[in-house]
């Protein structure tokens, strides 16, 4: 079997095809309201009764057509083909109905929501048909060939939005992997200068050492190799994870850093930060994570928010959880913030912490970020 056929074969499913939407519904009654003014319309209509029937009848089929796409297929395809094999044998003629260029869907969802092999079977049970379509009711080349440029559009069509979709999963699998990733050097940065700060006491305590029993003094010898060789592990470590670039070993700045974000913008809105509860002693992790959510929501609100005026950031602690809400007045760009990919950071971060984070429009006006962090990082 050649790679690319079994590269074919081997593609799977689309994760969460959506069931059923409205639109499903709208198009049940169109096709419902179709049938029937065609019925009404038509002078040539071939065995209208037998048409309507089966056009109608088969419609309800589409409300499967993306969770069941093969099956879908063999049995709208298979039904036609029965139908008009026994037509045929009657010697009556072919159903010859517009409406049912509904069926057009049915090879666009296979390809869309099918997986590679649902693909391939789908295809070898929609030739059948199309092939004895076009020899009862054949009209020339130019109609023939006009007839599979169709039938090709619509598997083309469903090809070029599955790929488009899989193109930003993917990219959206990278913002969260890069997340994670930037996570991991913030946490190397803390503990990176804690651990220097006890390599440096313990050659401190070396040094103080010289006069005292040789215990103290071994302990101290080894509390230094052990901390200088930790050191030099997670240096060479987030080395890699920065492509060789330097670390920075100064602390990721936290809630008390926040201030910096306030003030007037040159964007327009000013921003106000407000900090209440109790927020001392939090971890580094969350600490860090309110900042940078908060710095990205603020960004994403002075680059999007239209004609707003304020952006206000509200911290409060407690026990148990910090919260942010971070909310601006102005008229949300809803493009802007679906074809970015900050929003799937900052929910990323949260999750990672054992946290939440939300973002959408505020009741009335604005735009909203809502995260809600454990004071405990989870192990």
């Amino acid at each position: 079997m050649s790679n690319p056929l079994r590269s074919v074969l081997d593609e799977p499913r689309p994760s969460a095809p959506p069931a059923r939407v409205w639109r499903d519904w709208v198009l049940l009654g169109l096709v419902a309201v179709s049938a029937a003014l065609e019925w009404a319309l038509r002078a040539d209509l071939p065995l209208p009764v037998l048409s309507v029937v089966l056009t109608v009848g088969l419609a309800p089929l589409l409300l499967w057509r993306r969770t069941h796409p093969l099956a879908v297929v063999a049995a709208a395809f298979g039904v036609t083909v029965v139908v008009d094999i026994g037509l045929l044998a009657l010697d009556a003629p072919v159903l010859d109905m517009y409406t049912m260029v509904y069926f057009l869907l049915l090879p666009y969802a296979l390809v869309r929501w099918g997986s590679g092999r649902e693909a391939v079977a789908g295809l070898a049970v929609i030739v059948v048909p199309a092939v004895l379509s076009l020899v009862v009711s054949w009209s020339g080349v130019g109609d023939a060939i006009g007839g599979i440029a169709v039938l090709m559009a619509a598997f083309a069509l469903g090809w070029a939005v599955r790929s488009q979709d899989s193109a930003r999963e993917r990219r959206l699998e990278q913002v969260k992997s890069d997340e994670r990733v930037l996570l991991a050097r913030e946490l190397h940065d803390t503990v990176a200068h804690h651990v220097s700060a006890i390599a440096v006491h313990a050659q401190a305590g070396r040094a103080l050492a010289a006069t005292s029993p040789s215990a103290p003094l071994e302990a101290l010898e080894v509390i230094e190799v052990e901390a200088s060789r930790t050191l030099a592990e997670m240096r060479a470590m987030v080395r890699v994870l920065r492509n060789e670039t330097p670390a920075d070993y100064a602390p990721q700045p936290g809630v008390a850093d926040l201030e910096r974000l306030a003030g007037p913008s040159p964007a327009g809105p000013r921003v106000e930060v407000g900090v209440s509860g109790d927020l001392a002693a939090l971890p580094t992790a969350i600490d860090a994570a309110v900042y940078r959510i908060a710095q990205e929501a603020v960004t994403n609100a002075l680059r999007h928010a239209r004609n707003a005026t304020v952006v206000d950031v509200r911290v409060a602690g407690d026990r148990s959880a910090v919260s942010l809400v971070v909310r601006d007045d102005g008229e949300p760009d809803q493009t802007a913030h679906e074809a970015g990919f900050g929003i799937t950071g900052m929910v990323e971060r949260a999750l990672l912490l054992g946290g939440t984070c939300q973002a959408g429009p505020s009741p009335g006006r604005g735009w909203a970020v809502t995260a809600t962090l454990p004071r405990q990082v989870p192990a």
